[in-house]
């Protein structure tokens, strides 16, 4: 992963990264008074490891969506509505996903082209049968 990062964000996600970093994240780590500088701490106070991850997002997808959602697909999730939803900020997807270098984010997980495909391709469908 390497050291810290630095990007632009929206101003609209300050108050709840203000939230974490000041009120959730000093809570969580109260619970084992660990020593890190790790920004996501687990339930039960230790710095979260991927596999934590995974287990969380499956479970909370299932919850949530009735099927459980891998990390994977989750990350193409977050990357392809960035594009579709905020094409005004290029670089939210790599952001979100913590990718450097942008031509990642594309190459592997923004499937905007696509859905902006099958919306055509449905319009056209639509318009040819009169739907």
């Amino acid at each position: 992963m390497g050291g810290p990062e630095e990007r632009p964000i929206a101003n609209w996600l300050n108050p709840y990264i203000e939230l974490y970093l000041n009120e959730a994240r000093p809570a969580l780590l109260d619970l084992s008074k660990a020593d890190t500088k790790a920004l996501w701490i687990s339930s039960t106070g230790k710095p979260m490891v991927a596999g934590t991850v995974w287990i969380i997002i499956t479970k909370v997808t299932r919850e949530t969506l009735g099927k459980a959602i891998s990390p994977h697909l989750l990350r193409t999730a977050v990357a392809t509505t960035a594009a579709v939803e905020r094409g005004d900020m290029p670089h939210l997807a790599s952001a979100l996903l913590g990718h450097k270098n942008q031509k990642i984010t594309e190459e592997h997980y923004n499937r905007a082209s696509s859905f902006n495909a099958g919306k055509q391709y449905a319009a056209i469908v639509r318009r040819r049968y009169l739907i």
